[in-house]
């Protein structure tokens, strides 16, 4: 799994938001910007071939403001945000492995 399929589709802006990444970006002041700025430099931190729905991965991002992010989406052919977040510094090392 690679991380360039999924910023082409950001990119081309051929993704979308699930109803629980919606809810939650809003909670937590997280802009559509914001998602995408992340995605388009981060990396993929987590793998979850067999989430729930569709294969996911977790992308650790930041953003043009120095913000980090942590970004859930489905894999290519269909980009879907499923939630972002502020990671929690006292769960993760770096933002990108969890302790």
């Amino acid at each position: 799994m690679t991380i360039q399929g999924i910023q082409d589709k950001i990119r081309e802006g051929d993704y979308g938001f699930s109803e629980h990444a919606v809810k939650r970006m809003i909670k937590r002041a997280i802009s559509r910007k914001e998602v995408e700025e992340a995605v388009l430099q981060g990396e993929i931190i987590e793998e979850y071939p067999k989430d729930k729905y569709s294969p996911s991965c977790l992308v650790h991002g930041k953003t043009e403001k120095g913000r980090d992010l942590h970004v859930q989406v489905s894999l290519p052919p269909v980009v879907v945000v499923i939630t972002a977040y502020d990671p929690d510094p006292k769960e993760w090392i770096d933002f990108k492995i969890r302790r």
